[in-house]
């Protein structure tokens, strides 16, 4: 798969103030000054759905967040296996200060916007910059708690917990973007085919299906469209997905 480093024109003037993910991403805590020196270093990349953002081992010269889109980490073995270990949704921090090389494979799987920061430059900032650097390491913090809390879906919970797991994840970042708190009826649009949906969890394209067809005739959700999901009760989809009253899953 060829990769394709296109930028997008209608993002190409947007000031760091007035950016979609402000709120959430690397550069949440910066302050006038500190975003200006982020604007020096800044350019966009855009990537159509299904083309490679990096390959593992590849040199990776800039760092980025995620303005729109979805893409996905993932490993391919020797004998050609490939698995799906992580997704990048907006405000999530593309690449790693201080590593030459993509530690996974990056896959756009929608229509993809990222916000890229030359790597030197980036990381001349983070230490002159002491905002960029504690957003840096409390998303990463973050990151680990949510690795952590894969773990145990992936290991111990159900089909049916899992995929109601998975659109809790999605209505969280969905309301943390919109800076609302979610609960009572929710409403949003889901970001992944359930293709995606059963490479990410390990299931069958038929199981994924089988299951979000339950959890609808139940009442649990509501499928309005081919992606368009609304949560009529976003305390009983957390009792479905087989976590804590307080927040299960730290994404």
């Amino acid at each position: 798969m060829q990769k394709t480093h296109t930028a997008s024109p209608r993002f190409l003037h947007v000031q760091c103030s007035d950016c979609p993910i402000r709120h959430q991403a690397v550069c949440a805590r910066c302050d006038d000054d500190e975003l200006e020196k982020l604007e020096a270093i800044k350019f966009y990349r855009s990537f159509e759905a299904g083309q490679t953002v990096v390959w593992s081992g590849d040199r990776m010269d800039y760092v980025a967040s995620v303005v729109s889109g979805i893409a996905t980490l993932s490993q391919t073995l020797e004998d050609g296996r490939r698995q799906m270990v992580g997704l990048l949704l907006p405000s999530d921090f593309v690449g790693r200060p201080g590593r030459d090389t993509a530690a996974y494979d990056v896959t756009a799987t929608t229509d993809l916007l990222m916000c890229c920061f030359r790597k030197t430059a980036f990381e001349d900032i983070m230490l002159t910059t002491p905002h960029v650097g504690q957003r840096l390491l409390e998303m990463t913090l973050d990151e680990l708690d949510a690795a952590r809390e894969w773990m145990l879906l992936l290991g111990r919970k159900t089909a049916r917990e899992k995929i109601a797991s998975l659109i809790a994840i999605m209505a969280r970042r969905d309301a943390a973007l919109k800076l609302i708190e979610p609960e009572g009826r929710v409403s949003f649009d889901l970001p992944l085919s359930r293709e995606a949906m059963s490479d990410y969890l390990g299931m069958t394209l038929e199981t994924v299906s089988r299951q979000i067809s339950a959890l609808r005739r139940d009442g649990v959700i509501e499928v309005e469209s081919k992606r368009h999901v609304t949560i009529p009760d976003f305390d009983r989809l957390i009792e479905e997905a087989g976590d804590d009253a307080d927040g299960g899953f730290l994404t």
